[in-house]
């Protein structure tokens, strides 16, 4: 079965949460949503609407475009590329969501 778009945007928002090394606590309260919820649309479990996922961003720091692209790239199966993709012989990569500068690096995190 194909990989649904809520498990895709969970996979992707845990990824750069973790990457960060930030919890979900420090997260759900920057988006000002329940830790439990924000834990259930990480896990898949949830859709998360266009105003939380904006506000999940937001938290991150991270562009909701950029999400959007990684998420993309993880749905497509590696060997459906469109046509003109090929044509151009540009081989699919993952888009790599790039972490805020120095904001939630652990460091930062603990002197703070």
């Amino acid at each position: 079965m194909a990989m649904l778009l809520r498990e895709a945007l969970g996979d992707s928002l845990r990824r750069v949460r973790t990457q960060q090394g930030r919890t979900l606590r420090e997260v759900s309260t920057g988006a000002r949503v329940s830790l439990g919820y924000l834990s259930e649309v990480e896990r898949g479990q949830k859709e998360a609407s266009s105003e939380l996922l904006a506000a999940i961003c937001d938290a991150l720091d991270v562009e909701i475009a950029d999400l959007l692209l990684d998420v993309g790239h993880a749905m497509r199966p590696a060997e459906t590329v469109a046509p003109e993709v090929a044509e151009a012989g540009i081989t699919a990569t993952k888009v790599v969501i790039p972490a805020p500068a120095g904001r939630h690096d652990a460091t930062a995190l603990a002197a703070a």
